[in-house]
């Protein structure tokens, strides 16, 4: 049995969960979500407060969609009550962002500015001139606009110059070793 999808999922106050045959849409106040899931391999039902994830087999495939199903409810019913945010930090000298209506205009020492507009659904927000926090109730579209972003402008191992993510540790590598003492 998954230890993850045999867990109930608390629906907290404010949430509505509504289970339409394959179809799971969550209801806050944030926003709203639905998702289609495997409904033959998996059955999600409503007990009192909780959403309960059962699979239907014991196949390879029941046992990887039961914990997966659970969690991708879990991840829906998170984002419409509370939200998701990824937080990224530029570092470099003259690297900055300014953001101009849903855009962000990012200074990256490109010989041009960069432009990147936000996706319908994710917020983006600038603190200072180095520092974008992007938000959503989708945590895997939220995801990847913070990875597309990042992309623009990958950290790189020498000065570690670059766009990464809040608390990513940069592994540092040395710069070309001279020959020292042989002529």
């Amino acid at each position: 049995m998954s230890r993850i999808g045999k867990l109930p999922i608390a629906v907290p106050s404010g949430v509505k969960v509504t289970v339409d045959g394959p179809v799971i849409s969550v209801k806050g106040p944030k926003g709203e979500l639905s998702r289609q899931i495997l409904g033959d391999v998996v059955d999600v039902r409503l007990e009192d407060s909780k959403v309960m994830v059962e699979r239907k087999g014991n196949t390879k495939k029941h046992r990887s969609a039961h914990g997966l199903t659970r969690t991708l409810i879990a991840n829906m019913v998170q984002g419409v009550s509370k939200g998701y945010r990824k937080s990224l930090e530029i570092a470099g000298v003259g690297y900055r962002v300014a953001k101009s209506g849903e855009r962000l205009n990012l200074s990256l020492g490109f010989s041009h500015p960069v432009t990147f507009e936000a996706p319908a659904g994710v917020a983006l927000a600038v603190e200072g001139q180095n520092k974008i926090h992007v938000d959503g109730i989708d945590k895997q579209m939220v995801g990847q606009v913070a990875a597309d972003i990042r992309r623009l402008r990958k950290p790189e191992p020498y000065k570690g110059k670059g766009i990464r993510y809040e608390g990513e540790r940069i592994r540092k590598k040395l710069g070309k070793a001279g020959k020292a003492g042989k002529s």
